[in-house]
């Protein structure tokens, strides 16, 4: 192979549509260009937010051999892997942990090959994103959410993991069928929860494409802001993002409404390819009893079923998801820091912090809905 250029541009509109297209071989909606594309057109992320796009891009001649979105990071909000420990320790050393240099989806903790190439694995980068970080004021570079390494690492790259709870789709023909795959009582509890949808007079609707309206948008919208603004917080994305997503994306998008008689009152937006469910934005204007579980997770099931999707990653956290059959998987992220004297701690931190996760993922399998196999 000829040498390899490897360099970095400040901006997706520095990258050639086709070129991402060529190197992509996923229908993941969080791996397509117009998702960063939308990211940036929209001011979700920028300098200002302390997420400015700094794309890793390598090529050889006129060819360009791989793609990983990244972003220098002044903060850690958005990213999903704490790290949060991390900076409190550089700082009571008087020592900056930021600015550092972040491979994900902005605000998307959803397992992706994050490198989009078709000759290079992600681990032949390690030591070109080393080099970088050492050559400038970038004290440490992450790669989040993506796929497992089987092959041993570095000494000085740490793996971190957390635990997601994924739907898995095994041939179901219906909801009933997937919940007769559960105990009698933690059936029973399901369905009185769904049928209390009905009892508060509750109807749902689900849009899809271009059934999804610029009203239903806006209502989308409203209720999203009030998710965040409910806990103190600035939403993350803006509504120019989803609007530049209906228009780019909308064979990706499934919006799930509830109203209450003619008042739109809680609503789900969704992503989905050929494959997979994700879970994404949620909101409400008025609590109802059960209503999350049927707008978040249930109705995700049933699409899931009808269209043939074998996951549904209805994002991160949420051990009340176990009893409704969401199984717990292990995700993947690999980091690696610049300060010497912090390698030692942060690689013990890690080593314990797998073996927590690992027996939280089996004590999580335990709590199933499911009836014991014989």
């Amino acid at each position: 192979m000829n040498k390899m250029n490897v360099h970095f541009v400040s901006g997706i509109n520095e990258i050639n549509p086709s070129h991402w297209q060529t190197l992509n071989d996923s229908n993941c909606p969080f791996e397509q260009y117009n998702f960063f594309n939308n990211l940036e057109k929209s001011q979700s992320v920028n300098a200002n937010q302390g997420w400015q796009p700094h794309h890793l891009v390598i090529s050889s001649q006129d060819n360009v051999l791989a793609i990983m979105p990244m972003y220098i990071k002044s903060h850690s909000w958005g990213e999903y892997v704490f790290d949060w420990a991390w900076a409190e320790a550089y700082q009571e050393h008087s020592i900056d942990y930021y600015p550092k240099l972040v491979a994900t989806c902005p605000f998307t903790p959803v397992n992706s090959k994050k490198l989009l190439s078709k000759e290079l694995e992600i681990t032949n980068l390690f030591t070109s994103l080393t080099e970088y970080c050492l050559q400038t004021n970038l004290n440490s570079w992450h790669v989040l959410y993506t796929e497992k390494i089987a092959h041993p690492l570095p000494s000085n790259i740490y793996e971190r993991n957390t635990v997601q709870f994924h739907w898995f789709n095994r041939n179901y023909e219906s909801f009933n069928d997937f919940v007769s795959t559960f105990t009698s009582r933690k059936r029973k509890n399901t369905l009185n929860e769904r049928k209390s949808i009905k009892q508060q007079g509750l109807t749902i609707r689900q849009l899809t494409g271009n059934a999804i309206t610029s009203d239903a948008l806006t209502f989308f919208y409203l209720t999203y802001q009030l998710t965040y603004l409910k806990k103190g917080h600035q939403p993350h994305l803006s509504y120019e993002f989803f609007q530049q997503c209906l228009e780019s994306m909308a064979d990706n998008m499934l919006l799930i409404i509830a109203n209450n008689g003619e008042e739109d009152i809680a609503s789900a937006l969704f992503f989905y390819d050929d494959n997979q469910l994700y879970g994404r934005y949620w909101g409400c204007t008025k609590s109802y009893k059960n209503l999350h579980f049927e707008l978040c997770y249930y109705r995700g099931i049933e699409f899931c079923i009808k269209n043939n999707l074998m996951r549904f990653n209805s994002g991160t956290q949420g051990e009340h998801k176990i009893k409704r059959g969401f199984e717990p998987i292990l995700t993947h992220s690999y980091h690696w820091i610049k300060h010497s004297h912090f390698r030692s701690a942060l690689h013990n931190f890690c080593k314990q912090e797998q073996q927590h996760m690992l027996m939280y993922q089996q004590r999580c399998s335990t709590l199933l809905p499911f009836k014991v196999k014989e």
